[in-house]
């Protein structure tokens, strides 16, 4: 971490949305590094998403466990090269629960994925027969002209806190509020090694990557642009096969 005046606090953005600064030291963010450059590989890589109207977005993206495509999710890389899906890793799934754990203090025990985050009204619960473990994971990569507009992840069965790691340059992560994509909103930077949790009431809040500061990634981890590593639970129920699983928005 650069030396500042100030170290920087983690700090509840609105509740149920906790940001940890450096949650991930310099070997955990290579091991991770290391992981998406081996996830973003084909079959099943790194592509471009497009809209159904057929805009490109900026950040490129690769999926584990489900694949997302806008707005569904499939067992396949369907608007890519159709194989398979790359598997989700049991690890990344523990990496998940820690990061909740560390974001609202639960206790050691209990499960990260069905805590009512601090100052929430609305628990946190997966629907009958779907499975509480972290099972998605989508990895989004921005070059130095990259963003992403205001969306919320509308598209799973799970209202499981959403799990969010940061790798490389700095970012401006617009944290909004769940009625409507303008504001309030509030600007948080975030940085390589950072974590950003959210759940509870603001599990559907509008979110946003207006802007990539490039050239501000840490000098030994290797990395020109920004990674996003996105984890959620999918509340899916198991056997679903290569299936289609619609959302209820654009995410």
């Amino acid at each position: 971490m650069d030396a500042e005046l100030f170290p920087r606090e983690r700090a509840q953005i609105a509740p149920g949305a906790v940001h940890v600064p450096d949650w991930l030291d310099a070997a955990a963010q290579r091991e991770l590094l290391e992981a998406c450059r081996e996830w973003a590989r084909p079959p099943a890589g790194l592509r471009t998403v497009r809209t159904p109207g057929g805009a490109a977005m900026t950040a490129r993206q690769v999926c584990l466990g489900w694949h997302w495509y806008p707005y569904a999710y499939s067992r396949t890389a369907a608007d890519g090269d159709g194989s398979p899906v790359k598997p989700f890793p049991a690890w990344l799934g523990e990496l998940a629960e820690r990061a909740v754990a560390v974001a609202y203090d639960i206790p050691p025990g209990t499960s990260a994925a069905h805590h009512t985050p601090p100052g929430s009204s609305a628990a946190c619960h997966t629907s009958p027969g779907s499975s509480p473990a972290y099972d998605i994971a989508l990895v989004n990569f921005y070059d130095g002209d990259a963003r992403m507009g205001m969306h919320r992840d509308a598209d799973e069965r799970s209202d499981a806190p959403v799990v969010s790691l940061s790798l490389g340059d700095r970012c401006v992560f617009r944290f909004g509020n769940t009625e409507t994509r303008g504001r309030p909103y509030t600007d948080v930077e975030l940085r390589s090694g950072d974590l950003f949790v959210f759940g509870g009431v603001s599990r559907m809040a509008y979110h946003a990557v207006p802007k990539v500061l490039p050239g501000t990634a840490p000098a030994g981890l290797g990395l020109v642009g920004r990674l996003n590593v996105t984890l959620r639970v999918s509340g899916f129920a198991h056997g679903h096969g290569g299936e289609r699983i619609m959302g209820d928005s654009p995410s």
